[in-house]
């Protein structure tokens, strides 16, 4: 089936057409995805302006301890320098033997 002068004359009144509507369908990619662009931008920037609400992290060991009011640091760690050896309660309960040689002999035949 051969192509027909007519037949090209219309088609090539068409012509104009298509290359609009192919322009037309490569802008309203391009729009589109600028538009999906900034409502990505926009979403970042709120969730970046925002205070977001913490987790709640329990009573796990990264809970800290209240101190007692009374004490301030200073008397604390001169507590700490008078007595190394029983710093807490948990340390009284628990015997602690000592070497006394350990230490004191220095061996320098290598």
């Amino acid at each position: 089936m051969a192509i027909q002068p007519i037949d090209l004359q219309a088609l090539f009144s068409q012509l104009d057409k298509v290359g609009k509507t192919q322009a037309e369908q490569k802008e309203g990619t391009q729009i589109q995805q600028a538009l999906q662009g900034a409502q990505i931008q926009k979403k970042t920037e709120e969730r970046i302006k925002s205070v977001n609400e913490t987790q709640d992290t329990g009573d796990g060991t990264e809970r800290i301890k209240d101190r007692d009011p009374k004490k301030n640091a200073d008397e604390e760690s001169e507590e700490k320098k008078k007595d190394p050896e029983s710093s807490g309660p948990e340390e009284s309960r628990l015997q602690v033997v000592r070497d006394p040689d350990l230490g004191k002999n220095i061996d320098v035949s290598g």
